[in-house]
């Protein structure tokens, strides 16, 4: 009786075998080449390209079978609030024993216009070590210290070394940081770049790597003063216009501080950046000590508005019972825009980062309706904007679904999963914190790609992408990249593409890319989605894991 079974099982690597991945990874690149092509002007949020990426997205939904999903549909419209930093007219300054040192805008510090509770701010400034505070791993970089009124300035990154990623990842985030720091009494933040985070090239994006910096994205992290980490002109910074979803309230303040000019704000201090640098670099504890400066700043923005959607489209599930859940597949549409440019190119065409998920999102829903695929539950495909800007559009759409909140079960979600080699490992974030990663071990052993945990935790992606937005709503979820062995070409491959490629105009059409192993990840993909919405049991989070708090609020 068993044996059909057996033999069904023995065939499973032949049907893999069968699919043509080179013909389907043809068909994943066509969606990148009109994504990425320079007439779309790097998808920036608000502009005419990142519409004709909207319109693009909602033809191939409709292409693919899928319907709407709300009232408004295809398109959900997600409202913004913009601030552009006057530059000639916002200043910042040190004021030490009644000497006013002007600083340079750009050079030794940058001014964040996302934050500005007031416009003019003098107050003293606190060394604040990372600026952290644990209580699940005992750590408090703010105990004991008066920040009534003052400054918090920290090393952004990573954190302490005994402390679980997963918790680190949190609570280094910018929300959840600046609540600890407002909660002890901070009116603003000064960030320093922690040198075991590199800063990624020209664009700075997400600058401090971590979410965090003087606010909550990679665009505007170091910026305002001179966009993107000096990359030209100041560029606006971008909040939801929604006064329940804005998380920076009463802060007052937000720079970046630059190499540069570090040294200055350490002047009198006792201590030196110089010193601090090695000790951050050591992932070593550092001190906390009040400098010995007050920081001056005026923060002059011009206001506007904006709206770019969301793009949803909607695979009905099959089952009676069933169908009213949803597993959502995302993947942002926004990249950076036109900026500075670097050898004569100035459009940040956002090839890898993420015209690279949104065609994999598209490939997969045409993949399951050339398969007929009847999935029990409903699969929910979503192309979410200004993830850029902070992880905007996601946050919109977890806070207000276009279907019920509760019934979400899931969120896959890819970023940037840089198909660079051919696909032996699948690195996937949050392995061991729900039962879903168990279940992309089945999906990807079925196709003989191993699975492994984030080989470089200290980055903390796990928070740094659309996903985190759905897991703050109690939601079960994972990303993922390509990943490697230790040691391997592979591993210098993917490196150097971070180093030369990440946030820069050469993120094109031109670089190489193993189309093959990108079709393979879209089919280890799409086994997860359909394991997921067939499963009788909901995923849910471990009780181990340090994101099951947010489901049980």
């Amino acid at each position: 009786m068993k044996r059909p079974v057996l033999l069904l099982l023995a065939a499973a690597p032949l049907l893999a075998a069968a699919v043509d991945y080179a013909a389907e990874g043809t068909l994943w690149w066509a969606h990148i080449q009109f994504l990425a092509d320079d007439k779309l002007q790097g998808r920036n949020v608000g502009t005419e390209g990142f519409q004709k990426a909207v319109d693009y997205v909602r033809t191939e939904f409709e292409r693919s079978g899928l319907k709407p999903a709300g009232t408004a549909g295809y398109l959900q419209p997600v409202k913004f609030e913009t601030r552009l930093l006057v530059t000639e007219e916002s200043s910042i300054a040190l004021v030490r024993d009644g000497n006013v040192e002007p600083l340079t805008l750009g050079t030794d510090a940058t001014l964040n216009a996302r934050a500005g509770a007031a416009d003019t701010v003098e107050a003293p400034m606190v060394f604040v070590g990372y600026g952290l505070a644990i209580p699940e791993a005992h750590y408090d970089d703010l105990a004991g210290l008066d920040l009534h009124g003052k400054i918090a300035v920290y090393v952004n990154g990573p954190g302490p070394a005994n402390a679980p990623g997963p918790l680190k990842s949190h609570y280094s985030s910018a929300v959840e940081r600046w609540a600890a720091l407002h909660k002890a009494g901070a009116v603003g933040i000064a960030t320093i770049q922690n040198p075991r985070v590199p800063a990624p090239g020209a664009a700075g994006g997400r600058g401090a790597a971590t979410g965090d910096a003087a606010g909550a994205n990679a665009a505007d992290a170091a910026g305002g003063a001179g966009g993107r980490g000096g990359r030209g002109p100041a560029q606006p910074v971008f909040g939801l216009a929604d006064p329940a979803l804005q998380e920076s309230g009463g802060q007052a303040v937000a720079i970046a501080i630059n190499a540069r000019g570090a040294e200055k704000f350490f002047a009198g201090s006792g201590h030196t950046f110089e010193e601090i640098q090695k000790l951050a670099r050591e992932n070593a504890p550092l001190p906390k000590f009040p400098l010995a400066a007050s920081l001056r700043a005026k923060t002059v923005v011009k206001r506007d508005s904006v709206e770019a959607p969301n793009v949803v489209g909607l695979l009905p599930g099959s089952d009676a019972r069933l169908k009213d859940e949803y597993v959502v597949f995302s993947a942002h549409l926004d990249h950076l825009g036109v900026g500075r440019p670097v050898n004569g190119d100035s459009i940040y065409n956002g090839a890898m980062d993420n015209a690279s998920g949104i065609a994999s999102v598209l490939e997969v829903a045409r993949l399951m309706k050339q398969s007929g695929a009847k999935p029990k539950r409903s699969v929910l495909f979503l192309a979410v904007t200004a993830e850029e800007k902070g992880e905007l559009g996601s946050r919109y759409f977890a806070a207000h679904p276009t279907v019920a909140e509760d019934r979400i079960v899931a969120d896959i979600n890819l970023d940037m999963f840089l198909p660079l080699y051919p696909l032996k490992y699948i690195e996937v974030q949050g392995l061991g914190e729900s039962t879903l990663g168990e279940t992309v071990r089945a999906a990807a052993k079925e196709l003989g790609v191993e699975v492994q945990a984030d080989n470089e935790p200290e980055q903390n992606r796990f928070i740094r992408s659309d996903q985190y937005s759905f897991i703050r709503r109690g939601v079960p979820a994972l990303a993922f990249k390509f990943g490697y062995a230790m040691g391997s070409p592979e591993e210098k491959i993917r490196k150097d593409w971070v180093r030369d490629r990440y946030h820069r105009p050469s993120d094109d059409l031109e670089q190489p890319v193993d189309k093959a192993a990108a079709a393979l990840f879209d089919r280890v993909i799409l086994g997860l989605i359909e394991r997921v919405a067939d499963d009788a049991a909901r995923p849910h989070w471990y009780e181990s894991s340090f994101f099951r708090r947010f489901a049980e609020r």
